[in-house]
């Protein structure tokens, strides 16, 4: 076979098979990453007003079918929110390492206090009447529909002409 003949052959192969999609795991896992590298999320509800609502909310790391919770005060405008229309994103950026999560779901207020005891920072002293025991502290868990992860260093890279993050349907 003239050497002409073989390089082209490999350049048809190698133009032929399109990149590798990364694997459910693999994005389960670099999503992990970057959310307990960021620490802190930020929450949109919607508002119902001309626009949604953002905030900074202070997660626990997510489940291993990564569901969220965090805490509020029953008192606050989320919650109000969350009543109405329980539709949530919660974005995770992890800037020294330039990769973000985006979690699309559904937010559920407990109020159980078999729930509120297992879920406490205490870090968090002071910011409750009674800790996690009181009226006023409450959990929100995030049952997630959609991820979608962008990070270079895991692997997780766009689409280079849509821009589309990689994004994994969980439910």
């Amino acid at each position: 076979m003239p050497l002409a003949t073989w390089i082209l052959g490999l350049l048809f192969v190698a133009q032929a098979a399109p990149p590798q999609a990364p694997t459910r795991d693999a994005i389960l896992a670099a999503s992990r990453t970057i959310v307990i590298n960021a620490h802190f999320a930020t929450l949109v509800t919607v508002a119902g007003t001309d626009a949604p609502d953002a905030r900074i909310v202070d997660p626990f790391p997510p489940e291993k079918d990564f569901t969220i919770w965090f805490a509020t005060n029953t008192a606050s405008r989320k919650v109000a929110e969350l009543r109405k229309d329980p539709r949530v994103t919660l974005l995770y950026f992890d800037a020294p390492n330039k990769g973000y999560v985006t979690v699309k779901g559904t937010a559920t207020l407990v109020s159980d206090p078999k729930e509120k005891m297992a879920r406490w920072k205490n870090e968090w002293t002071g910011m409750w009447k009674n800790k996690n025991f009181g009226d006023d502290y409450l959990l929100v868990r995030v049952i997630p529909d959609t991820l979608e992860v962008v990070s270079t260093a895991l692997g997780m890279k766009n689409d280079p002409a849509t821009w589309r993050p990689v994004t994994l349907k969980i439910r």
